[in-house]
């Protein structure tokens, strides 16, 4: 299997050359050169498997560089009941993403997947406990160390740090928007003491954070000197992992092939529902993937329209589901590049076009960049938005409903699943984290505190070690360099 960049110009690699990157050099993301097929028969095979035994059945169709045994181990040493000990129960826990039918009536089913059982209560833990292990697999057989620079709108830079501390060559340095992630999500980043973790808050909003982190990558001369690596989610094996929990969800909430099912996605960043994508293009029997977005919702102005339009840090919302206000969605090369027929060189022009006209359209209206706009419904895509009185009413009626407390970016999705429910066709709406992370949100839709875990129950009295910066590259990068040595 060989890695192809989205702007064309960058030589094909293998997983392990790109696992520990970012961007390509020029500029564009890594896809396979071609998506691996998922046959009926290995469908049917799969259904009997663990969550450990089919990451490694999928991780091995996407990291043939790596020897079987050794990605059968890591998978076995990430998906455990031991990490995932946050669900309701061991039977659930040990299942790593169990399924809590809501909704039944009429033929359309509503299904919530867990995917916050892990270390930070996020569905990020899916995937950074995986790439946890994969960086420090990979680094010792290099005998090479990593200096991870990476931006959060929340649950990213929790679920790498938990990942990432003590392991052994590895130095995380997190960018995060300053007084603009919930207290829950600030204290469990800022409160790790670890001596290889360095938070850095952001004077700005993600996307100024999401901006040093590509101009970072894009100093190709710096990038390698300093060894900088990404866990961004625009990091390759990242978004394979969360491949996994769709053909999870999927076999778990159908009895045989013939079946569809929909998912419902929260997106700020595009990378959990690229995931998606990935496993419909692989062959996985998706009806329709949901994108989800609140106030901030460029996206759902593209699924809409065909426009795609970029907001200016003055213009991104500072909401109550705050993990997706995000204004520039990093993982939408990937799929644009499969829209445009892996067309790269439109690809490089029309993002070029986002870094000096603040987007593009593919609308096929006179004066546009192109007519794809047509196709998306091919690729199973729609859209809708939820805004705060929106969720705070999805939360309360799911808890009126079902006794069940649901996040805020949850209720996002659920909000706009239902408004695509069909008949026969489940729709899988991933859960995001647990409640507690934005227990603020969680007073005012229900009048009480939002459930803890043990071991959460004070997370915010912590102390707090973090540097505060402006929104300046070279002074990160000064940072940075202070930090290593190197």
């Amino acid at each position: 299997m060989q890695y192809v960049s989205t702007r064309g110009h960058a030589a094909s690699q293998s997983f392990s050359e790109i696992l520990l990157g970012g961007l390509a050099p020029d500029g564009g993301l890594y896809l396979p050169a071609e998506y691996p097929q998922v046959s009926a028969a290995e469908l049917d095979a799969w259904r009997k498997l663990s969550y450990a035994d089919l990451a490694l059945e999928i991780l091995k169709k996407f990291a043939t560089d790596i020897p079987q045994a050794d990605l059968k181990a890591l998978t076995h040493k990430t998906y455990t009941a031991e990490v995932y000990c946050n669900a309701r129960s061991r039977e659930a826990a040990a299942q790593i993403t169990p399924l809590w039918v809501l909704e039944g009536k009429n033929g359309a089913q509503l299904i919530l997947q867990a995917l916050s059982n892990g270390p930070t209560l996020a569905f990020k833990d899916m995937a950074m406990q995986l790439l946890g292990n994969l960086f420090e697999y990979t680094l010792a057989r290099q005998d090479a160390e990593l200096n991870i620079f990476g931006a959060t709108s929340g649950d990213t830079g929790s679920a790498a740090e938990y990942a990432m501390r003590g392991k052994k060559g590895i130095r995380v340095f997190m960018l995060s928007p300053h007084r603009k992630m919930s207290a829950f999500q600030t204290a469990q980043m800022f409160s790790l003491q670890d001596p290889n973790i360095f938070n850095i808050a952001i004077e700005g909003v993600f996307d100024d954070c999401q901006d040093m982190v590509k101009a970072v990558s894009n100093d190709l001369e710096y990038k390698n000197r300093q060894k900088i690596g990404t866990v961004n989610s625009i990091n390759w094996a990242r978004v394979v992992a969360q491949v996994v929990y769709y053909f999870r969800g999927y076999l778990s909430a159908t009895a045989g092939n013939e079946q569809k099912v929909s998912f419902a996605v929260p997106s700020g960043n595009f990378g959990n529902i690229c995931a998606g994508h990935i496993a419909r293009m692989m062959g996985l029997p998706i009806d329709k993937l949901v994108v989800a977005t609140n106030e901030n919702d460029v996206l759902d102005e593209f699924f809409r329209t065909g426009v795609y339009r970029v907001r200016k840090s003055a213009e991104t919302y500072h909401t109550t589901s705050p993990s997706m206000d995000i204004s520039k969605a990093s993982n939408f090369e990937r799929f644009v590049y499969d829209l445009l027929d892996r067309d790269a060189d439109r690809v490089r022009a029309l993002f070029r076009k986002v870094d000096t006209h603040g987007g593009f359209d593919l609308s096929g209206k006179p004066g546009s960049d192109g007519d794809e706009f047509r196709k998306v419904t091919q690729y199973g895509f729609v859209s809708g938005k939820s805004i705060h009185q929106d969720r705070l009413e999805t939360i309360r009626s799911v808890q009126s409903k079902y006794g069940v407390t649901i996040d805020t970016h949850t209720a996002d999705a659920v909000k706009v699943a239902r408004e695509y429910l069909t008949p026969g066709v489940p729709m899988i709406v991933l859960e995001t984290a647990l409640p507690a992370k934005f227990n603020e949100t969680i007073q005012e839709a229900l009048g009480h505190d939002a459930p803890r875990p043990a071991g959460f129950e004070n997370i915010e009295a912590l102390p707090q070690r973090f540097e505060v910066m402006a929104p300046d590259v070279e002074q990160v990068k000064k940072f940075i360099a202070s930090h290593t040595g190197l």
